[in-house]
């Protein structure tokens, strides 16, 4: 396994560790220290993907964050598969399996690959937006070959074997990026004594220092590194977070960081150990070091393999000991890309030409050059780059930058490595998160980030400084202010000396020209992650797009994980050209969240499976369990459905249950319901508010049901609340809206209603409730209490304290399914012990478990509603028929009674409750299907109702239903229809929805 681009000498790898991974089914090596992207340069890997929309074949660019087409698919299985990853960001470990996400049958070899040669003409700008727009029903078949055509990576299957977590964390001095500046930062605010936290997106802290050919004191500024980081670490207040991308920048100062703690170490994450992390952090003050993006140089061509950056060149060849080629042509306008040149011809290699924009350059690293004899043409650029999948020459011509033209016919130079340098874009992303528009600054031809709207500090290459002496000067600066600004006094620090090189001017050059015109000269491309050309973005600006957001969303310029990084501020100015203005009147396209694409194993953290939500079960689960029972999800809560004997599927359990509470004794774990304490001596009067009917009147002893509405008079969420002492009240709620009713309650009490003296608690799961139903109950419940059962003694709607199994308990006579009901309510502690009592007495009474589906038989027979089922947050009160539950004339405004008052709320033709039965008593209407009058009217049809509640009633022997319609109350007796999927048709007559014991004579006995 040749490494064939690999120096002999150099770089911070280790060498004596070497590293197998493979790439595209192919085994190649690198060495620890190497990331993915310098391990395929180092074996001579051109192509590592296709481009998004042309399918042209791509290579890697950059070294870092920026890189736009090294994003691969990482994963020996299916379960540790990661899509989009930057090779550039990915530290190579042993083993690691890598591919491209596009290109078939392979990434070398693409039948897609034609439409890199004409894909001009056929896909403009807005190709997708005017193409794909009929038939309609043909766009699922576009979509599944758009997206299998554009590159995506690949979500895995299965699940995730790793662990993620979240820490919150409060510092005073946040630093974003680890470079020079961010560094000098850190050590000043450190030595202040506030709490600092430094964070840094690669492998190691240090940035371009780890890679300069610059000196710190005359030493190796990776010197300089190690003994900062020292210091930094025998800190106590200060926390060093390597690998940790801080990728938004939200209020108050609040930013997260994503770290990736074991990335490096392979596939999973070893046990006991995190994959990733993210951290949430509320800083005081925050300094942004995060330093800047050399820019690519437009020409034509420069999206062939070989062309790349040549600040990353000099990364490669100084930290990894990689040579991306033989022969280098460097294309430039400024004096800093000439480093890279220096770095060339001290790895032994061979500079063919540097083509550089200005007319006379005279600059430190020049002059440099030059007296390495390396062979400068001046007022050049390349103009146009040869090859199909690896740079094969350069063609190098003479231009005026001002009137964008070609002056003479240039000459083609042989060579494989083309670098171009147009200057650089300071990383403003972070700063524009909170909205901030950047400011373009003509002297450095770069945006730099505006005025904060946080307390924030700008240092380094961000700020547009870019000599490093200048850059580690602004980073003590940024660091003593950050730290003053946190409460703490300034130290001073020294900044080392560093030697201070002439340099020129960087020439204004965004665009290279071409003999031919934009438009028809060989695609020139800005945006290489989104295949955004020159050529398109002057055809959007010729269609009409002016601003620069319509021109990035109609070109996709600076879109999805790319963000502008490398493209942004060449497409801004080529917009600008073809408008005919400044760039700074064209400004900047918004950055958002997140800088770099964070897992959704990290977003997640600990919150998957239970402990996202978690399963909560009732005392009495072991016994359900036990006794076979099929259970459904009610929010959090593992509720007995039904409880099938042998042969029975859920229609004949459900049958069987029904009948046995109508004709004997049934028995319901009702425990999930919720549960809320309310005290203080103005609880009768926060009830009164809170709830459409009076309150003020319940007398201890006794329970009333009510209706809560919204403030716009629709109802969601119903009970019974109990009175137990002058001042105390026990409120039940449904079983999902309990946390909603509760966190309700105590909005309305601190924000609208502070002076009221009243206290919630939530004692769901303090209390079980068992629920007896039927003829039998009272028989039943007689025998294992000391509570005077009598009617007269207990009425319906009352509740009564006593023994019940020999344990205290709290018995209501409340029901929800018309028949003699008790709701027995003991400490949840006993209540397993309590049910098996009642199931051993309730042999000889025929007692008979039963679940939620028959609990919804039962209801709907007697027209009780289920909120949220009978009601989806557009209904009142007197469109469920229950005017009655309506204090019209109470004191206070209840919350919703001027909602429900609406005009809109009061026509009659709005959807109101009734009920249905169906003609064919076979037949059950689906929940949910669309109720019209006349079935044999053309589709659309005219639709006045729909169904909420559908049964079978085994009491009743046929089918019922429960639907809102138009007008429904008063067109009881007519007729309406539901048309059904299959074509068929099921016709019901619309009767009151009260089906059974209409008068509630069952319940009262």
């Amino acid at each position: 396994m040749s490494q064939v681009n690999r120096l002999a000498t150099g770089g911070r790898i280790d060498r004596s560790q070497p590293l197998n991974f493979s790439f595209n089914g192919q085994s190649y090596q690198g060495f620890v220290g190497d990331t993915l992207a310098a391990a395929l340069l180092a074996n001579g890997v051109d192509i590592v993907g296709r481009s998004f929309k042309y399918s042209r074949p791509r290579g890697i660019v950059a070294a870092g964050s920026e890189e736009p087409n090294a994003v691969l698919q990482i994963g020996s299985t299916e379960a540790a598969q990661i899509p989009n990853v930057r090779a550039t960001q990915q530290a190579l470990y042993a083993g690691l399996v890598a591919s491209s996400t596009n290109g078939w049958p392979s990434v070398n070899t693409d039948l897609m690959g034609i439409l890199g040669k004409v894909g001009g003409k056929v896909m403009p700008p807005g190709f997708y937006y005017k193409t794909f727009m009929y038939p309609q029903n043909l766009w699922l078949t576009y979509e599944k070959y758009i997206r299998k055509a554009a590159g995506l990576g690949r979500a895995p299957k299965a699940a995730d074997p790793d662990s993620y977590d979240y820490m919150n964390q409060h510092c005073d001095v946040l630093i974003v990026g680890g470079g020079a500046a961010g560094l000098a930062a850190a050590l000043v605010a450190g030595r202040s004594g506030a709490r600092v936290i430094l964070a840094d997106e690669q492998e190691e802290f240090g940035g371009s220092l780890l890679s300069t050919r610059e000196t710190l004191d005359g030493k190796p500024a990776s010197e300089w590194v190690t003994k900062v980081l020292a210091e930094l670490a025998s800190m106590p207040e200060v926390t060093l977070l390597p690998r940790a991308t801080v990728h938004g920048y939200h209020d108050h100062n609040f930013l997260t960081i994503h770290q990736r703690l074991t990335d490096h170490l392979g596939e999973i994450a070893p046990m006991g150990m995190l994959r990733q992390r993210m951290h949430r952090v509320r800083a005081k003050c925050v300094v942004l070091a995060t330093g800047a993006h050399e820019r690519p140089l437009v020409y034509a061509n420069n999206d062939v393999p070989g062309n790349m950056l040549a600040d990353a060149v000099s990364t490669y060849v100084r930290r990894y000991g990689v040579a991306p080629g033989k022969q280098l042509v460097l294309s430039t306008n400024n004096d800093y890309a000439y480093r890279v040149v220096l770095d060339w011809l001290d790895a032994g290699l061979q500079v063919v030409a540097v083509a550089d924009a200005r007319s006379n350059p005279r600059g430190s690293w020049v002059e440099e050059a030059r007296k390495r004899g390396v062979r400068i043409l001046t007022g050049s650029a390349v103009v146009e780059a040869a090859g199909s999948k690896r740079v094969t020459a350069a063609r190098i011509c003479a231009i005026d930058v001002q009137n964008h033209k070609v002056t003479s016919p240039g000459e083609v130079l042989d060579c494989d490595l083309i670098v171009s340098s147009g200057g650089y874009s300071p990383v403003v992303h972070l700063a524009s998160h909170l909205g901030g528009k950047p400011t373009w600054r003509e002297d450095i031809l770069a945006f730099v980030p505006g005025d904060g709207l946080q307390k924030r500090f700008c240092a380094g290459a961000v700020n547009g400084v870019f000599g490093l002496a200048d850059a580690l000067a602004n980073g003590v600066e940024a660091g003593v202010s950050a730290a003053v600004e946190a409460g703490y006094k300034a130290v001073s620090a020294s900044v080392p000396q560093v030697v201070v090189h002439l340099e020129e001017p960087t020439q204004a050059l965004f665009q290279v020209p071409h003999d031919k015109p934009t438009a028809r000269a060989p695609k020139q491309f800005v945006d290489l992650q989104n295949d955004v050309t020159a050529a398109g973005i002057e055809l959007a600006t010729r269609e009409g797009f002016e601003s620069v957001e319509h021109v990035k969303r109609y070109t996709a310029l600076g879109f999805g994980t790319d963000q502008g990084k490398l493209g942004n501020i060449n497409g801004l100015a080529i917009a600008a050209r073809s408008l005919g203005i400044s760039i700074a009147q064209m400004g900047t396209t918004m950055f958002r969240p997140n800088y770099t694409p964070v897992t959704f194993g990290a977003v997640a953290g600990r919150h998957c499976g239970e402990l996202f939500e978690a399963k909560r079960y009732t005392a009495m689960q072991s016994w359900h369990l036990q006794n076979g029972a099929e259970f459904e999800d009610v929010g959090q809560w593992k509720r007995p459905w039904y409880f099938p004997k042998a042969g029975e599927d859920l229609h004949g359990a459900v049958a069987r249950e029904c009948l046995a509470v109508r004709n004997a004794v049934g028995i319901l774990d009702a425990s999930t319901l919720g549960k809320i304490d309310i005290q203080g001596p103005d609880a009768r009067e926060f009830l009164n508010r809170v709830y459409s009917n009076a309150w003020t009147k319940l007398d201890v002893g006794k329970a009333r049901y009510g209706l809560m509405c919204k403030e716009d008079g629709m109802v969601f969420d119903d009970g019974v609340t109990a009175c137990l002492a002058d001042n105390h009240f026990l409120m039940t709620t449904t079983t999902g809206g309990a946390a909603r009713v509760m966190e309700w309650l105590e909005i309305y009490h601190q924000t609208e209603w502070p002076e009221l003296k009243v206290y919630f608690t939530s004692v769901t799961d303090h209390w079980a409730t068992m629920t007896l139903s039927g003829p039998n109950s009272r028989k039943l419940l007689a025998e294992v209490t000391d509570i005077d059962l009598d009617k007269d003694a207990f009425p319906f709607m009352t509740w009564k304290e006593g023994q019940v199994g020999g344990v205290p308990a709290r018995v209501f006579r409340i029901s929800f399914t018309g028949e003699l009901s008790y709701e027995v309510n003991v400490q949840a502690d006993y209540a397993l012990g309590v049910w098996e009592k009642i199931i051993e007495a309730g042999k000889k009474h025929g007692l008979t478990p039963y679940g939620t589906e028959t609990m919804h038989v039962l209801r709907a027979e007697k027209g009780f509603i289920i909120v949220g089922q009978d009601t989806d947050g557009s209904v009142t009160p007197d469109d469920l028929n229950m005017g009655w539950c309506v204090g019209r004339t109470k004191p206070f405004s209840w919350i919703g009674w001027r909602g429900m008052n609406r005009e809109d709320c009061t026509r009659e033709e709005r959807k109101q409750l009734v009920g249905l039965k169906p003609i064919d008593p076979s037949k059950v209407l689906p929940e949910g299907a669309q109720l019209v009058r006349d079935p044999k009217q053309p589709i659309p049809m005219d639709m006045v109702g729909h169904v909420t509640s559908s049964y079978a009633s085994a009491a009743l022997k046929h089918s019922i239903a429960m639907a809102l319609v138009k007008g429904g109350l008063k067109r009881i007796g007519e007729r309406v229809f539901a048309p059904l999927v299959d074509g068929s048709v099921i016709e019901a007559e619309i009767v009151s929805s009260v089906f059974y014991d209409p008068k509630g004579d069952r319940q009262n006995v």
